[in-house]
Parts: structure tokens; C-alpha cells; sequence
């Protein structure tokens, strides 16, 4: 059986580095390696692109893309090393955005996950709740930072517009303490919402496929102590949350989980979602649902919520990722 070349895409310039590095870990210790041959491809944290031998190698061999394959550099020359698939383990900005997307289809590689254009919905919130907001569901009441801050009703969160993982978010109580969370938030993106504090349960829902034929695993409901929930944000994160923890399936009526399912792949489709994502919402005590965000390329962690929310559905990860490179290879031969 000859197997496909699966180039494996993780690392990346974005202040979510080190999340990437340990999904990709958990990815080498899925990918079947009777049908697939990895080949593992590290950005580094200054964009440099290097072949490499696995996720825990620091550094590698220089490599460029090109319509031609993987060209990997050495004492002036060069071979070529044809990718039939990449799977993207990158997160946040260059990863989620559609800017590797866009390079990917520029050199002509099929890849797994969201194309540009769903890519770039999802990752500038402002954009994504417009998208959804037209779609006829809920989202929260958000300004831009540079509004008047007279108008907001506290409190807020405030969050950068293009980022992921909980960087630079904040919880406001009073408006003496909005610009210093706006300018928290900017040191991740210059574009910063304020929104308003939706009360409700946190659920997630993961999902796999694409438009028409959606696969989803169990839900789950994030249960805080206190503050509000901060992902990738510990030291440890392995060893758990310090304010959070993950109800998996989520212990909510029938109903209301059939509610969540319905918006959430109403979500994905609004958005042109292929491949993958998890969408977040908030379950309000009326039994009506909220937008929260959408995450494109969510973590493979250890400890991430997708590949567990998939493998209480009965689809461990090893088992979700055949079906991203099947549908990567799909969309290859529309």
C-alpha cells in the first residue's frame, strides 16, 4: 500500500506557538502510520519554515512551498518532496486567518480545514457575527473600542478582533478601567471589540464535514468557579484548569442541547466552514442561544475540548483526522 505524503503544518509566528507545538505532539501519536507518511514542516516563531523530524525538534532542514512541492534546501541546492495533502495544526493569526490557506491553494496543495474565505469569517469576530447576525441568530451586542464608551453598559468584556485562546481578553466592571484592558487587548491586535457580558452556560460543539454532511460530537459546557474562562492561559494546563472544568456529554435538557446542535451547524454553514471547527455559544436561562465564537483550526491537545467532545461522540482523533485528509482530498478533485 503505498501511502500518502501528509505534510503536517505547526508552530507558526502567532502567540499561540507553543498550543500548536503540543497538538501537533498528539497528532504524531494518532496518524496512522500504515496509510500515512508525515512530513513534518515547523514554522518558527519568525516565520522561517523548516522540514524537521517531529514536533518536539527545534530546528530543521530550510524549505519553501511551491506549485512544484516541498522544496528543501541544502548547500545551494535543492530537492522536491511531493505533498499529496497538508493538515494545518496552526492556531490564531497566519494560521486561522487564511493567510496559510491562501498560500496552500496558491501552490496548488490540497489541505484540511476551513478555505480562505471561511477562514478569514471566522477569525475577525466583528466579521463573524455580521456573517451570523444576517443568518438570522443571535450574537452578542458589540462596539468598536474606539466608540464611546459612554454607551457601553458594564460590564464588558473587551477582546482583540483577530485572536484566539483568550489572549488579551478582560472583564470590565467600570468604565475607569476600559482603556487599559483596549490597550491590553492591542498588543494582539490592533482591532478591538468591547461586548457586552452575556449571561449563560458556555457549550461547545464540535463539528466535522462539511456543509451538507456534518458530523458532530457530544456537546460540552464549561463549568466555572470563578472569573471567566481562560483556555491555554495556565502554566501547566495538562494538569487542568484552575477555574474551569468540562462536562462532557453537557448536562442540559434535551431540548436545549437539540437548540445548540441546530444553531451551531447553522453557524458552520453561514460561514462557509469546511472541514472542521468547534462553535461556542452561550445557553441563557430562557432557553434561547448566543453566539460566542468560532474557532477554525480548535487545539488537538492532550487537554483540548474538540478531539475529547469527538471521542465521547465514539470518534477518537485518529479517526478524525482520516476523515480531514479524506475531505481534504475530496475538495482536491471538485
Amino acid at each position: 500500500m503505498v501511502k500518502l505524503k501528509v505534510g503536517i503544518l505547526f508552530g507558526g509566528p502567532s502567540e499561540e506557538h507553543p498550543v500548536s507545538v503540543k497538538s501537533a505532539r498528539e497528532v504524531a501519536g494518532h496518524l496512522d502510520a500504515g496509510k500515512y507518511e508525515p512530513v513534518w514542516i515547523r514554522i518558527s516563531q519568525d516565520g522561517d519554515w523548516e522540514l524537521c523530524d517531529g514536533p518536539g525538534a527545534e530546528h530543521g532542514s530550510p524549505v519553501v512551498l511551491s506549485p512544484d512541492g516541498l522544496l528543501v534546501l541544502s548547500d545551494g541546492k535543492y530537492e522536491v518532496i511531493r505533498l499529496d495533502v497538508v493538515l494545518p495544526v496552526l492556531h490564531g493569526r497566519f494560521g486561522e486567518d487564511g493567510a496559510v490557506q491562501g498560500l496552500l491553494e496558491l501552490a496548488g496543495v490540497p489541505y484540511a480545514g476551513c478555505d480562505v474565505t471561511g477562514s478569514a469569517l471566522c477569525m475577525d469576530k466583528s466579521l463573524t457575527y455580521l456573517v451570523v447576525a444576517s443568518a438570522g441568530i443571535a450574537t452578542p451586542k458589540h462596539w468598536d473600542a474606539d466608540e464611546n464608551p459612554g454607551e457601553f453598559t458594564y460590564p464588558v468584556f473587551v477582546k482583540p478582533a483577530r485572536s484566539g485562546s483568550s489572549f488579551g481578553v478582560s472583564k470590565v466592571l467600570r468604565a475607569e478601567d476600559l482603556p487599559d484592558a483596549v490597550e491590553a487587548a492591542r498588543q494582539y491586535d490592533e482591532k478591538v471589540l468591547v461586548e457586552e457580558a452575556v449571561v449563560g452556560s458556555e457549550i461547545g460543539c464540535s463539528l466535522l464535514g462539511d456543509g451538507s454532511d456534518l458530523i458532530t460530537g457530544e456537546l460540552d459546557r464549561v463549568a466555572l468557579s470563578h472569573g471567566f474562562f481562560k483556555i491555554h492561559q495556565e502554566e501547566n494546563p495538562e494538569s487542568g484548569s484552575e477555574n474551569s472544568a468540562f462536562i462532557v456529554p453537557a448536562d442540559i435538557p434535551a431540548a436545549a442541547r437539540a437548540l445548540v446542535l441546530e444553531t451551531a451547524k447553522a453557524v458552520y454553514r453561514a460561514l462557509r466552514c469546511r472541514g472542521l471547527a468547534r462553535v461556542d455559544v452561550f445557553l441563557k436561562e430562557d432557553g434561547t442561544v448566543v453566539l460566542n465564537e468560532v474557532n477554525t483550526l480548535p487545539g488537538l491537545t492532550s487537554y483540548s475540548r474538540y478531539p475529547r467532545m469527538m471521542a465521547a461522540a465514539g470518534l477518537p482523533l485518529g479517526d478524525v483526522l482520516d476523515r480531514l485528509i479524506s475531505l481534504a482530498l475530496k475538495e482536491k478533485t471538485r
